[in-house]
């Protein structure tokens, strides 16, 4: 598959899901830092739905048809950190796992894919190059906290949408990736951090009261990932749905998302000297793009 393509399903796609219990940051992003808050879940979705219009304008203003991504609820699009502690949430929706199936239906569904498909040879170059460059646009790259080099092509509508938003495209793809890599240094403090500990280990001994045998949440979680290719099964569903409940109830009763924010935002404020103004545009070029995005969507239900 063609980058360009690829490239559009990461513009159509939309947030639900848990993060990765491989890398575990308790919050779902960077924490706030400097006095500038995080934004919440809605307003990053209202940035992300701006970005689709200014995408979809600037298509059909190239002579193309483009179609917006399927808009989940504000609470259907809940972003997971490693502790979950919203226990409404989870008796709905468990760890999200149907969530994530309907998200992967609408992606694999998606009428732009559809469309793309149905152009001739030429047509469908161009309509690459409209989307995003296509392949001679030139390419950004910044190397991320904990070693390597991330690298992006940026070029055609979604760079003019990220420029509309966020100003300087190269200034936001450093800072969102210097961000957004940080917690390679800072989640294995965390986790290893006594006071976190003691708090991870009483929410063990809580789930062990209720039934389950887990030593930490990431483990609790990934044994439903592990069957959310059922989830479709009313019997897989309940079983996840239970086991997230106990797991958020565990966390509310035991302060593990407290604490655990609490010693993140220490550890975060550890590398300040290296990553402060990284930190600190990146929260800087969202507040930016949040004020541009109201201007242009309102925010979702």
């Amino acid at each position: 598959m063609r980058k360009a393509v690829i490239s559009l399903l990461l513009v159509s796609a939309v947030v639900t899901g848990c993060e990765s219990a491989e890398h575990p940051p308790v919050n779902a992003g960077p924490p706030s830092t400097a006095g500038t808050r995080q934004l919440t879940d809605a307003e990053q979705l209202r940035i992300s739905d701006a970005q689709q219009r200014l995408i979809g304008a600037c298509m059909r203003g190239q002579g193309f048809e483009f179609w917006e991504a399927e808009r989940l609820s504000v609470e259907e699009s809940r972003t997971l950190g490693y502790v979950l502690d919203d226990v409404a949430w989870a008796r709905k929706y468990g760890y999200g796992s149907r969530l994530q199936a309907e998200d992967a239906a609408a992606r694999a569904a998606n009428p732009n894919l559809a469309y793309r498909k149905r152009l001739s040879e030429q047509r469908r170059q161009a309509y690459d190059e409209a989307l995003d460059g296509g392949l001679d646009v030139p390419v950004m790259s910044v190397e991320i906290p904990g070693g390597g080099t991330v690298r992006k092509q940026m070029g055609g509508c979604v760079g003019e949408s990220e420029k509309k938003l966020y100003g300087d495209p190269r200034e936001w793809f450093r800072a969102e990736k210097t961000a957004g890599h940080l917690r390679a240094l800072y989640v294995p403090r965390v986790l290893a951090d006594q006071r976190f500990s003691a708090a991870q280990n009483a929410w063990s001994r809580c789930m062990k009261r209720s039934g389950y045998d887990y030593s930490d949440p990431g483990a609790s979680r990934q044994s439903a990932i592990a069957k959310s290719d059922r989830v479709a099964e009313p019997k897989v569903f309940e079983a996840e749905r239970k086991l997230a409940v106990a797991d958020a109830t565990c966390a509310q009763d035991t302060d593990l998302l407290s604490i655990g924010e609490e010693r993140e935002s220490h550890y975060v404020a550890q590398l300040r000297d290296r990553y402060g103004e990284a930190l600190d545009t990146y929260l800087r070029l969202q507040h930016r793009a949040l004020d541009r995005a109201k201007r242009i969507v309102g925010p979702r239900a």
